[in-house]
């Protein structure tokens, strides 16, 4: 199916469900509270079962984070796409770069809501540093070099850069202004190096 395909239409309900449920959620757990708000709550507001939900969502922690889930997993996809050339450091800033430009405008006005959400919520921080671990791992295995210490740091380091990249990100930043601020700490990585 090319891009200009449109989905059957039991994909696009199944679509449509996953983020009206995601949507949903950011907004109900900033409102309310994430502890505070029941899955019971949320699949009344989005007048779909708890079957309906767990088809699509393993918890409330894993509807909450679907946009920076749908980020990392995307970066995946382009890194099993994609033949490292060059210096690995500036590969993986590619690979950054690339799940960006194909993020959506759904998952775009979603992210930062959910970025937020995730700030005023330590259940949410620990799930999300939980996660952040596992994708690591993930990148390392697809990379596909060995687990090796060089490695693994490397990875670490692209992912503080990411980090720092949102966190310089202004609050009514554009997608184009992420990417140049995703360049911007990658450029600076030799200068924080050698910082005295």
């Amino acid at each position: 199916m090319t891009v200009a395909d449109p989905l059957p239409l039991r994909e696009r309900k199944k679509l449509r469900t996953r983020q009206a449920l995601a949507e949903t959620a950011v907004a109900m757990f900033t409102g309310r509270g994430f502890d505070a708000t029941t899955l019971d709550a949320l699949v009344e507001a989005v007048e779909v079962s708890k079957r309906t939900f767990f088809r699509n969502f393993r918890s409330k922690e894993d509807v909450a984070l679907t946009a920076i889930k749908q980020f990392w997993g995307t970066v995946l996809e382009v890194l099993e796409e994609r033949q490292a050339t060059g210096p690995l450091l500036e590969s993986l800033r590619d690979v950054l770069l690339e799940a960006l430009g194909r993020m959506d405008d759904y998952w775009f006005r979603q992210f930062r809501p959910t970025l937020s959400l995730v700030e005023s919520s330590p259940a949410l921080q620990g799930h999300t540093l939980r996660y952040c671990s596992e994708i690591q791992r993930d990148v390392v295995r697809r990379l596909g070099r060995g687990e090796t210490l060089e490695l693994r740091l490397l990875v670490e380091l692209v992912v503080a850069v990411w980090r720092a990249a949102v966190a310089e990100w202004p609050p009514t930043g554009s997608r184009a202004e992420l990417a140049e601020h995703i360049e911007s700490a990658f450029a600076a990585i030799p200068r924080s190096l050698s910082l005295r």
